[in-house]
């Protein structure tokens, strides 16, 4: 992982090339592909199911009244949707443990 904490497309890359033997390049091609199929069955209003990690769901939000913080102004929020990540029990439990 990168000094800031953020696991990076080379940081699985790398991974791949360490436990598995795949080539760096190899590795490199396989990451992008697996993102590259998420992001297009996302983009397809598909949801993205990983067993045992999560799940990557599309929800619409629809128009609603904000307001700005600074002058109190009501404004309206155009509808839009929007992408959220629902970590499985599995992973949460991890989290917990590694606390």
């Amino acid at each position: 992982m990168t000094d800031a904490g953020t696991l990076t497309r080379a940081d699985l890359a790398e991974a791949l090339h360490k436990q598995i033997g795949l080539s760096r390049a190899d590795s490199s091609r396989v990451v992008e592909q697996i993102l590259g199929k998420m992001c297009e069955a996302l983009s397809h209003g598909e949801n993205v199911k990983i067993s045992g990690f999560g799940t990557f769901v599309l929800r619409d939000k629809g128009e609603r009244i904000g307001r700005n913080p600074k002058t109190g102004v009501e404004v309206p929020i155009a509808p839009r949707r929007v992408l959220t990540f629902r970590a499985s029990q599995m992973m949460r439990e991890r989290i917990m443990a590694a606390d």
